[in-house]
């Protein structure tokens, strides 16, 4: 079987298929790129793991740089484009990325980790001429145009996740997510089975790095145009709709919010008709932002709850989310949801208690490079947690309303704390601290440190601290407010219950009460 995008440039020479606000490729341009770049990461001595990594914001490079290694048979590795030098050099040295590809905004920080990480090629697109550097223009020009073979094994994505304890922790893109195959030819078969590969044009919003945007270089793979946006900006995701045309899309919360905030006027300058599907994920919707969201674009969302380390666990149509308002849906196979007390024995539907998930497959959980880890996340083999606190209804519809882990997710991005206290009680000001989450109305989540001072009489200011940890750690990791109090509430062993701090400001800001809306048909698309 020849590749879908080979097919598609004889089909349709004259359709675009990839495009970002710069420029565009057609099908046989496409094609011809990316046999390049396919063919010059094959030319590249890559080691045994045969990983590169991208630490680029969204463009059409970065789209080509991912699908190439898939069909040259390696694995490349998303970074977090926000982070400092020293956190991708971490990752570089964890994963044993042998390449490293940079756009023009990350040059500098991606040097000076690949130094530190020894990684001897760095390939830059758009980059100011640097001696380290080899140009992405001219290394795919000397790269071979022909097809490159197809009976290489595909590997999946190594993802960096924060999961629920400790720094990032590498997780290969689980079989739930992964096509797989034996032959490129056969995984391009199993990305066909893609739902969104039914549809057309798919708008890439979100940033690159995370599965959910990064899905949109495998939609590609499988013959579908692909139009990506360099970053969220709500109302030009709008007018990217209707300039597209554009099918589907993958949001997190935090977009619909910015896309509802958007004035009357604005709203109703742009058709957004063409959308038929647009899955979220990231983070539970606020009940107010989903039903407004249906209300405008008509019941099209798939919530998708999960997690990088196991993909979707549950899921919920609008249609079904209607009738059970607040849900994330039910689990979906190999996945069973279970709520068990803190002795892990099972609780009573509507009960409140820890979520976890048994995998039929036994898989669960795996963080290759942290066995220890990998065995945290676990109740017993094969039955795991994403670390949060939920009910199932009757009808076997899951429910979250809290969290057990430390961990913060603000904008659909998991964030550790204890990156943070790391950097906090090294100054000599603090006597302790403890990072957590709070409620905010855009982000859904905004990071917080509560701060106990060496001298109560005399604290380091709120700027001070916030500054010292964006000297060490991406912004998005630090926090944006600061509370000096009398003591964080470690116990005899040192440990500090993180809801119990988080439960003042949660408060009045949840609800297990259900919204009672009438009942909509399937959408026919």
């Amino acid at each position: 079987m020849a590749l879908v995008i080979a097919e598609r440039a004889q089909e349709r020479p004259s359709e675009v298929a990839l495009q970002d606000g710069r420029f565009s490729l057609t099908w046989p341009e496409l094609n011809e790129s990316l046999n390049r770049v396919a063919n010059g990461i094959r030319a590249t001595q890559l080691g045994a793991r045969r990983r590169v990594a991208v630490f680029a914001e969204n463009s059409v490079e970065t789209v080509l740089a991912h699908l190439g290694g898939l069909l040259a048979g390696v694995s490349t590795v998303p970074v977090n484009f926000h982070l400092n030098a020293d956190e991708l050099a971490y990752i570089l040295r964890d994963s044993q990325a042998s390449a490293l590809f940079v756009g023009p905004e990350n040059l500098i920080r991606g040097v000076e980790a690949a130094r530190a990480a020894r990684v001897g090629l760095i390939i830059g697109w758009r980059c100011d001429p640097h001696p380290d550097v080899t140009s992405w223009s001219e290394w795919v020009a000397l790269a071979s145009v022909d097809e490159p073979p197809r009976n290489v094994r595909p590997l999946p994505n190594l993802m960096y996740t924060s999961g629920t304890t400790g720094v990032p922790k590498g997780v290969d893109l689980p079989p739930t997510m992964f096509a797989g195959g034996a032959t490129i030819d056969e995984h391009i078969i199993g990305l066909q089975a893609n739902r969104f590969t039914k549809f057309g044009t798919h708008l890439v919003v979100g940033p690159m790095y995370h599965t959910g945007p990064l899905n949109g270089f495998r939609i590609l793979a499988a013959g579908t145009p692909v139009a990506v946006m360099n970053s969220f900006d709500a109302e030009s995701v709008l007018a990217a709709i209707e300039r597209h045309g554009a099918e589907t899309s993958v949001m997190v919360p935090t977009h619909f919010k910015r896309l509802l905030d958007l004035p009357a006027d604005v709203k109703a300058r742009y058709d957004v008709s063409s959308m038929q599907l647009v899955a979220h994920t990231g983070a539970a919707c606020p009940i107010d932002v989903k039903h407004e969201m249906i209300q405008w674009f008509g019941p099209i969302f798939l919530d998708a709850y999960g997690a990088t380390e196991v993909g979707t666990t549950c899921s919920i149509t609008s249609v079904e989310w209607l009738n059970h308002p607040g849900s994330v849906g039910r689990a979906i196979a190999p996945f069973t949801a279970l709520v068990v007390d803190d002795d892990g024995n099972p609780v009573a539907a509507g009960t409140e208690g820890r979520l976890f998930f048994e995998d039929s497959t036994g898989r669960g959980v795996v963080y290759p490079n942290d066995p220890i880890k990998s065995a945290q996340a676990h109740l017993r083999p094969g039955v795991f947690t994403l670390g949060e606190i939920g009910y199932l209804d009757a009808d076997g519809y899951v429910y979250i309303t809290d969290r057990f882990s430390d961990m913060v997710i603000s904008g659909g991005v998991n964030i550790y704390p204890a990156e943070a206290e790391k950097v906090l009680i090294a100054h000599p000001g603090v006597s302790d601290v403890a990072v957590i989450g709070v409620p905010d109305a855009d982000m859904g989540e905004a990071v917080k440190a509560l701060v106990v001072p060496e001298d109560p009489t005399n604290p380091p200011s709120a700027a001070e601290l916030i500054t010292l940890c964006r000297q060490h750690l991406a912004g998005y990791k630090c926090p944006r407010s600061v509370e000096f109090v009398t003591t964080v509430g470690r116990n005899a062993m040192g440990k500090i219950n993180k809801r119990t701090l988080r439960a003042p400001y949660w408060e009045n800001t949840r609800t297990h009460e259900p919204v009672t809306h009438e009942p909509v048909t399937e959408p026919n698309a």
